[in-house]
C-alpha cells in the first residue's frame, strides 16, 4: 500500500506533463495551419484585386468568392492593405452575365 501512496502521485504528474505538452504542440501545429491558411488566402485576395481592378469590373462569382476569402481572412486575423483592397473590390461594376 505504501508503495501505491509513493508511486501514484509520481505517475499522475508525469501524466499531467505529457497532457500539457502535447496540449502545446497541437496549438502551435494550429496556429502554424491558420497562419499558413491566412497567407494563402492574402495571396489569392492580392490576385483577385490585380485582375479585377486592372479589368475595371468583376463578375459577381469572382466577387463573391473575394468577400467569402476576405471574411475567412479577417476571422484568422489578417487585416491591413487587403481591406483596402476589399473597399476597392466593392467600388468595381459587377459584370452581368450575358
Amino acid at each position: 500500500m505504501q508503495t501505491y501512496t509513493i508511486a501514484l502521485p509520481i505517475i499522475l504528474t508525469a501524466l499531467m506533463g505529457y497532457i500539457v505538452w502535447l496540449l502545446q504542440n497541437q496549438k502551435k501545429d494550429r496556429d502554424a495551419n491558420s497562419k499558413g491558411t491566412m497567407l494563402l488566402l492574402r495571396v489569392q485576395l492580392i490576385e483577385y484585386h490585380d485582375k479585377y481592378t486592372s479589368l475595371g469590373e468583376i463578375p459577381s462569382y469572382a466577387y463573391e468568392n473575394f468577400i467569402e476569402m476576405y471574411e475567412a481572412y479577417h476571422a484568422l486575423g489578417g487585416n491591413g492593405m487587403i481591406t483596402k483592397m476589399k473597399h476597392e473590390i466593392e467600388e468595381l461594376h459587377l459584370k452581368q452575365k450575358g
